[in-house]
This record gives C-alpha cells, sequence and structure tokens, in this order.
C-alpha cells in the first residue's frame, strides 16, 4: 500500500466507488488539479486536504499522517438500559470525529485555538482535589469576567470555560443514555453533553467534565451516565462531582445566601438541581441527614413554581434541547472561510448541516455567526508538502 498522502487519497477514491474526475466532482477540486497533486507534479493545498477528508468522510489527520484521529475505544460509566457498551462506543466515536475533523482542518490552516495551559493536579483525597481544582477554577473565571462564575447562565459560563481553559463545549444528541462525553488529547479538550430539557442535569454534567479535563482523566475518552451528585465511587468520580458541586454552588457564596433565601430560592438563584443543591448543603453542614433526604426529593420545576421563577425554568429548559456547537471551533472555521482559506464544508459539517443547508441560511442570515458576509467562491492555496 502507498502510505503516503496521495496514496491514501487513491485509496478513499477507490473506496467512493468512483472515478477521478466523478470525485473531483463531489470535492469541488478541478480535475487538473487533483491529477496533478496524485501525479506529484502539484502540492495538495490545506483546502484541497479539507474537502477531500469531509467529502470522504475521513480526519485530515488521517490523510496527512495514516493515523486515526477517532477514539478506538471509549471508557463508558453508563447504565447501558438496551444498548451494550460496545454500540455507545462506536457511535460516540463517530460523534467524537464530527468535532476532531474541525481541529484538524484548523491545524491544517494553521488557525488552531489557543490551549492555556492547567494547573496540576492538586494532592489529597478525590473529593479535596475537587474542591481544589474548582476553586483555582472559580479565581481564574472571576478574574476574566468580574463575576461570580456560579451565578452565570449555562452558556455565559461555557463561553468563559473555553477561553480561560481550552476546552470546547459542544450540546448535541449523544447515544443511548450516555449524558456526558470527555476526550483531550494533547491538541484539544472536548466536552459534550445530551441536548436534554432537563437542564440542571445538563449544567451540571458539562461542568463535571470540565472537571475530568482539567484533572486530566480523560486521555483515554469519557462517556458516562448518569452523573449523579454524590453517588458515585470511582475516585476520578469522586473528584469531578465535587469540582462540579463545588464550582455551580462555591462554599462562600452558599453559606452568605443559605441565612437569606429559602431553598427554592436557592435552586433558582444557583441553577442546579434539588438533589444537587441538598447534596452540597449537606457537605457543608448546613442540613442534617434527614434535611437533607427531604429536600432532594423536591424537583426543579416545583421549586421554580414557588419561587415565581416559571419563566426563567421554561426559557432554560428551551436552552437545553438546543443544539451548541463548539463555540471557538466554528468561529475559526467561520475566520478561514472569511480569509479565503477554505469553504463553507468544514463549518457545515461541525454544524451538522449540508454545505447548501448553511449558505442558505447565511443568505437569510439565520445563523448564529456573523450574518454581515459576502459570499465567494473557493480561495486561498496554502501548500502541503505530501
Amino acid at each position: 500500500m502507498d502510505d503516503s498522502v496521495s496514496g491514501r487519497v487513491r485509496e478513499v477514491i477507490r473506496a467512493a466507488g468512483l472515478s477521478q474526475a466523478a470525485f473531483a466532482a463531489r470535492t469541488g477540486i478541478t480535475p487538473d488539479k487533483l491529477s496533478k497533486s496524485l501525479g506529484g507534479v502539484r502540492r495538495f493545498s490545506s483546502l484541497d486536504l479539507a474537502l477531500i477528508a469531509e467529502t470522504a468522510q475521513v480526519s485530515v489527520d488521517w490523510l496527512l499522517t495514516g493515523r486515526r484521529h477517532a477514539p478506538a475505544g471509549v471508557a463508558a460509566r453508563t447504565a447501558t438500559v438496551g444498548h451494550s457498551a460496545a454500540a455507545h462506543g462506536q457511535r460516540l466515536a463517530e460523534y467524537a470525529e464530527r468535532f476532531t475533523a474541525a481541529f484538524d482542518v484548523l491545524e491544517l490552516l494553521g488557525r488552531t485555538p489557543e490551549l492555556p495551559e492547567l494547573p496540576p493536579l492538586p494532592p489529597g483525597a478525590p473529593d479535596e482535589q475537587g474542591e481544589l481544582l474548582a476553586a483555582d477554577a472559580r479565581t481564574r473565571l472571576q478574574a476574566a469576567t468580574g463575576a461570580e462564575p456560579a451565578l452565570l447562565g449555562t452558556g455565559d459560563l461555557l463561553s468563559v470555560c473555553e477561553h480561560a481553559f481550552g476546552v470546547d463545549f459542544a450540546v448535541t444528541e449523544l447515544p443511548g443514555a450516555v449524558d456526558g462525553f470527555a476526550w483531550q488529547e494533547e491538541g484539544f479538550r472536548l466536552a459534550l453533553a445530551r441536548r436534554d430539557e432537563r437542564w440542571t442535569r445538563q449544567r451540571f454534567t458539562l461542568a463535571h467534565e470540565l472537571g475530568h479535563l482539567l484533572a486530566g482523566d480523560a486521555a483515554e475518552p469519557l462517556a458516562e451516565s448518569p452523573v449523579a451528585p454524590g453517588r458515585q465511587a470511582e475516585p476520578d468520580e469522586v473528584r469531578a462531582n465535587a469540582f462540579a458541586a463545588a464550582l455551580l454552588l462555591p462554599e462562600p457564596e452558599v453559606r452568605a445566601t443559605a441565612a437569606e433565601l429559602d431553598f427554592a430560592e436557592l435552586v433558582v438563584r444557583f441553577r442546579v438541581s434539588p438533589s444537587a443543591l441538598a447534596a452540597r448543603l449537606r457537605r457543608l453542614g448546613l442540613v442534617d441527614a434527614a434535611e437533607h433526604a427531604r429536600l432532594r426529593r423536591r424537583t426543579t420545576a416545583e421549586c421554580h413554581l414557588a419561587a415565581a421563577a416559571m419563566d426563567a425554568y421554561l426559557r432554560e429548559a428551551a436552552l437545553a434541547t438546543a443544539e451548541r456547537p463548539p463555540a471557538r471551533l466554528a468561529e475559526g472555521l467561520w475566520a478561514a472561510f472569511e480569509a479565503g482559506d477554505t469553504t463553507l464544508r468544514p463549518l457545515a459539517a461541525l454544524l451538522g448541516m449540508a454545505p447548501d443547508e448553511l449558505e442558505g441560511r447565511l443568505e437569510t442570515s439565520e445563523t448564529l455567526l456573523d450574518p454581515a458576509f459576502e459570499l465567494r467562491a473557493e480561495g486561498g492555496e496554502l501548500i502541503y508538502q505530501p
């Protein structure tokens, strides 16, 4: 087998069952350019490779190196009712590839998002480590925003965490009973959560996955469900739960407000579930075991109703069911398109759309990105040595 870029391109053309000219037409590369590149007369450009990868449903990393970028296996801690762990792993690998392909394209274009250095894992028992990691994270986020992170809406909290820690968050469909997914390699940190109207669960899951990434737990991809505050036994799960609880319910803020607000008002203020809040109050010694057991049986909707905040509850539920792409990746691919370095295809793939659907939305200014643009023809010839 020809272990070169051109050899792998020939391989995907054969696998597609198309002639060279038909494959060129499907990718949007001129037949003459493709022929010259395969013959060694011309180098494949970065745009060529991005288009070939998107058309063939392979990663740019594989075209360049032969290395499969999607996780070979997923470490699943799931209640796999009706699904095997192997089936979850295969489907999660497919979901992960959708996002890691965007990293590949941005790396090829020299537009890889910044990956800030993370703090070292502190010593201590897992729950103590989680608390300390959360305290450090909270300090960083407060410095960046001037606000208490725990009081930010979920979208705003994810946005500041993306830039502070280089973690790319997405809310999307996930298979089976999987609530969350985390994966990190040298060039990226990725956290996914399920689209779910149970928005307090989604918020806690995203914070939990962030805890895994900051602790370095996700070098092997992690998938898990359910994320149960205070009820998981593995050390890394205890640490991630402690981190999420301390980030979303920081001790100073909880102690300062617990005497002023009733339980339902605290649920609304911190945007957490009654069970998560009850577990935190118990850990901080603010309620006894009997009161904890009573409070955790309440529901998020009931608490919002009691606090006259049902509008906020319904608004959060609607937001939590929407698709959220990783903002830094989308921004990077959009900037590459605007600079003429790539077409809309990589961005459309990231957003889970067909290119013509995205183009149509842009023409009617329905995109979440900057709509003030002029559609361009393919451009840019950033050269990559095969």
